[in-house]
């Protein structure tokens, strides 16, 4: 238990959080009750002020923080001893890496997280990314399922984590799957719309769509190719981001992912020489960083996915398009600037509207002067 005060710098990625928060991420052994206690007492001082759990902080602010405290919260995940084989694998799937994150290439059959009798998993050979004691643990910020291999992406601080979240759920992070599906649809291009709810008596594990009563999920597609009418390679852009939404959505329009057993049953498979795996590949990631600019981020295909492919027929050069772009995000100094424009013409509407009720007929008051 440290017997002295101590002091820290904020950092950048540590920029906009809350105080609560910033003991939450960086001292997760002092407790929220502790925090509030000594905000009260004025033990807690940031750049020598009083200061409160909700108070947002900025990147080179110093901290005062009392001591004690140790014991009052959650004790720090320790980290796990990966053998060779697995800082080996950890490292085999890395496409790229930069100052906020790590893109990976997840292989099918590699679990996102643990679960039921789930121990081999990528979250639990992250600590391969970070070797030293005091290394922050990468953090991952979305899933794939299991049987789904492409793009996955961890971030290597909490800050980032937090901003690259924030992009998956604000639906700005742009992904492209491909999928090869049976038979081929018949309309080339379009969007499909339908709803998903959890499917009763599965547990929660299998979706369906519910018109009535499921949550919004909307998926872009577009065929790439055809191999007569056997089945197709299908581009897909996930425009929400449901539980096993892009197989549900296929499956539902009457084609299938190859090797989708859980929703296409045996019309999931084709005779002849063709994988029985799963054919869904996260093929292309583009989001935005939180220091400015964009990670765009491709993954190879997986052998079984690769060797369909050239026995179908389709050359991959046929797609790699990226996704429709929005407007670009705007940086902090842009969004604070646009928020003192908008503020110094509410003021301007306010002082208009004051003075047209001081003065209802319109006319200008006449100019008073001093008696004589």
């Amino acid at each position: 238990m440290s017997s002295k005060v101590r002091q820290f710098t904020v950092s950048e990625d540590d920029d906009g959080i809350r105080l609560d928060r910033w003991f939450k991420r960086n001292l997760p052994q002092i407790g929220f009750g502790m925090v509030s206690k000594w905000a009260r007492t004025g033990q807690i001082r940031v750049d020598g002020g009083r200061a409160k759990p909700d108070d947002r902080l900025s990147a080179g602010q110093v901290l005062r923080v009392p001591p004690g405290g140790e014991g009052s919260g959650r004790k720090p995940k320790p980290k796990r001893e990966l053998t060779q084989d697995e800082i080996a694998e950890a490292e085999a799937m890395v496409i790229k890496t930069t100052k906020s994150a790590i893109a990976l290439n997840k292989p099918p059959g590699l679990a996102t997280q643990g679960g039921s009798k789930t121990y081999h998993h990528v979250d639990g050979l992250l600590d391969a990314f970070a070797p030293g004691e005091d290394d922050p643990r990468p953090r991952l910020v979305h899933r794939l399922d299991k049987d789904t291999s492409g793009v996955l992406l961890v971030a290597r601080t909490p800050g980032a984590a937090a901003s690259y979240s924030k992009r998956f759920s604000g639906r700005s992070a742009k992904k492209i799957y491909w999928a090869l599906v049976v038979g081929v649809p018949d309309v080339r291009e379009g969007t499909i719309d339908a709803p998903l709810a959890k499917q009763r008596g599965t547990g929660g594990e299998k979706m369906h769509v519910d018109m009535e009563n499921g949550q919004s999920a909307k998926t872009k597609y577009r065929v790439v190719d055809a191999a007569g009418k056997k089945a197709s390679w299908i581009e897909l852009e996930p425009l929400t981001g449901r539980t096993h939404q892009l197989r549900v959505h296929l499956a539902a329009i009457g084609h299938p992912i190859l090797g989708d057993g859980k929703y296409g049953g045996q019309d999931a498979f084709i005779t002849g020489s063709v994988s029985r795996k799963m054919h869904l590949h996260a093929r292309r990631l583009i989001i935005a960083e939180p220091g400015g600019g964009k990670l765009d981020v491709t993954a190879d295909l997986p052998d079984h996915f690769a060797a369909t492919m050239e026995q179908l027929g389709f050359d991959p050069n046929l797609s790699d398009a990226e996704p429709e772009q929005g407007p670009p995000e705007r940086s902090k100094a842009e969004k604070k600037q646009a928020a003192r424009q908008h503020a110094k013409q509410q003021r301007r509407a306010n002082r208009g509207a004051r003075s047209a009720r001081g003065n209802p007929g319109g006319r200008k008051p006449k100019p008073k002067g001093r008696r004589k």
